[in-house]
C-alpha cells in the first residue's frame, strides 16, 4: 500500500524515475545534490515506490522516542559520529551482518554549500567490498534514480574529482547551496 501511495505522490509532484533499484543485494547509492531536507523525502519515497528499502545513516542521538522506531522502520542506521574512522567500521560491520543493504550516502555531508565532499563512502565500499552507484535527484528535470555504477580505484582524490564531475550539470533544489568544487 505504501509503495502505491509513494508512486502517486511522486507522480503528482511531477517526478520521473530514471531507473529501478539496485540489482545486487548490497551497495552504496550516492545521493546528490543534497541542499534540502526535501531531498531525503523525495528519494525515500522513490525507493519505496519501487518496493524497496534504502537505508541511511543518522546520528544515534536522533533515535529517541517517538522518532527512533520510525527512523528504523524507514531504514535509519544509528551511527556514533564521535569516533571518525570507527564510524566507517560501524557501517562496514552493518554490511557484513546483513544479507541485503542498500545504503544511501550524501557525500556533501551538509545541506549548506561546500566544495569538499566527504569520502567515507569510499572507505566503506572498499572495506566491505561492495559496489557504489550514483543516484541523483535533479530538480531541473524532475528526475530521480540511479544513473550509473561508479568504479572505485585506489586513488581516492581522483575518484572524488571524477564523482563530483558527474554532478556538474545537475540542478539542486537550492542551486546556490550546491557546488562540485574544483574538478580539474
Amino acid at each position: 500500500m505504501l509503495k502505491y501511495i509513494c508512486k502517486i505522490l511522486l507522480n503528482l509532484w511531477g517526478w520521473k524515475g530514471i531507473s529501478g533499484p539496485l540489482k545486487e543485494n548490497k551497495g552504496i547509492i550516492i545521493g546528490a545534490p543534497h541542499t534540502s531536507n526535501l531531498d531525503f523525502l523525495v528519494s525515500w519515497m522513490y525507493y519505496t515506490s519501487l518496493g524497496m528499502k534504502a537505508s541511511f545513516l543518522i546520528k544515534q542521538e536522533a533515535f529517541v522516542w517517538p522518532f527512533g522506531s520510525l527512523l528504523k522502520k524507514m531504514g535509519g542506521i544509528p551511527v556514533d559520529r564521535r569516533h571518525g574512522a570507527n564510524s566507517i567500521m560501524q557501517v562496514v560491520d552493518e554490511f557484513k551482518k546483513r544479507k541485503t543493504l542498500h545504503l544511501c550516502i550524501t557525500p556533501e555531508g551538509t545541506r549548506s554549500k561546500t566544495t569538499r565532499w566527504k569520502a567515507g563512502f569510499h572507505a566503506i565500499a572498499r572495506n566491505a567490498d561492495i559496489p557504489v552507484y550514483l543516484g541523483v535527484f535533479d530538480y531541473g528535470k524532475k528526475e530521480i534514480g540511479i544513473f550509473e555504477k561508479f568504479e572505485l580505484t585506489d586513488d581516492v582524490n581522483a575518484d572524488m574529482r571524477r564523482l563530483r564531475s558527474r554532478y556538474k550539470n545537475v540542478t539542486a533544489r537550492h542551486p546556490e547551496k550546491f557546488s562540485v568544487g574544483d574538478i580539474d
